[in-house]
């Protein structure tokens, strides 16, 4: 088989392009020119020099590829300009699949979020049919990406063999910008983390989610999502089982949530003065409110999903950073 993927420079993308290569698949990665390609050193693949804008290079560099994984996207959790996320996430996503369209892929894997998806948020676990719409998206990423699934969507209907992926939370090596989740890793390294708010996401292991990408390519049903995930924790038992694995205290102080809240809008404001990232992310407070825990099982269940104890892929999260100098 030969695979197309975008997004191959990234966490996820370059786990993808690791498990294909695995499995003996050839390889073509879009990358756009000058682009940070650390992830990629030394593997045996094929650069597609482009960008998501411009479809008929996209149909070329298409041409001879049975499945593409499109896995590329704007991640993050504030955006000087926030209309470029939705450029990259919306208007990347259905150019892409316009491309694969035309070049009659025979298979795509779409990479959403959970973040699309519908959440109780008081600990009952979502799943891929718990209802939702825009009205619950919080901050431009989740917008910009519950835009860009019902766009992959409407390729459905006009022939196009995709199924979506959605991911939780992915732990492991080479997050190299690093993720919001990378981040918190780094700063509980840095000792930069002296309280938490009461909150819990669902963690999976990197090479797990990757494996899970190629495993939809193989098992998933045309139209289906598949949440891609393992444990749900709280904020709190994450940072537990980080001191174990480091030796660093975790954080004891809890937060309460409004104050934070109201830091975060003034962080908002002041950075929509001065350019600069807030230290405290709107977007980010405002997805603490709830615990975003999901089920799992389905893409257990029909796909084979591996599931690697989280507490073994924070270690291997703790032992990356450290040796490539993002913590002491």
């Amino acid at each position: 088989m030969k695979a197309f993927v975008t997004g191959g420079t990234g966490f996820i993308g370059a786990s993808i392009v690791r498990e294909l290569l695995k499995d003996g698949s050839e390889v073509r990665v879009l990358a756009r020119p000058g682009s940070d390609r650390r992830n990629l050193e030394g593997l045996d693949i094929e650069i597609w020099e482009g960008d998501l804008s411009d479809r008929g290079s996209l149909i070329t560099g298409l041409a001879g590829c049975q499945t593409l994984f499109h896995a590329a996207a704007d991640y993050r959790l504030w955006s000087k300009n926030p209309a470029s996320m939705y450029e990259v996430n919306v208007g990347g996503t259905r150019t892409v699949l316009a491309a694969a369209l035309s070049a009659g892929v025979e298979k795509v894997v779409y990479t959403s979020s959970v973040g699309t998806l519908g959440n109780p948020g008081d600990g009952t676990p979502g799943n891929e049919a718990t209802p939702v719409d825009f009205s619950q998206m919080v901050g431009d990423y989740k917008k910009s990406k519950f835009l860009a699934e019902r766009a992959a969507q409407e390729f459905l209907a006009q022939g196009l063999p995709l199924i979506i992926v959605n991911p939780s939370t992915p732990v492991g090596p080479r997050d190299i910008k690093p993720t919001p989740t990378g981040k918190i890793i780094v700063d509980f390294l840095n000792r930069k983390m002296p309280a938490y708010l009461d909150t819990g996401l669902n963690l999976l292991n990197v090479e797990d989610c990757a494996r899970g990408h190629i495993l939809a390519g193989q098992k998933g049903k045309i139209g289906e999502k598949y949440i891609l995930g393992n444990e749900n924790l709280t904020l709190a038992a994450i940072f537990k089982m980080l001191s174990e694995i480091t030796g660093l205290r975790a954080p004891l102080v809890r937060l309460p949530y409004r104050p934070i809240l109201w830091a975060a809008y003034a962080n908002q404001a002041l950075s929509a003065l001065t350019g600069n990232e807030p230290l405290i992310p709107l977007a980010g407070v405002q997805m603490a409110a709830k615990f975003m825990f999901f089920d799992t099982s389905k893409a257990v269940t029909e796909l084979g999903l591996p599931v690697t104890p989280v507490k073994a892929s924070l270690e291997q999260a703790v032992a990356w950073f450290r040796s490539h100098d993002y913590a002491r």
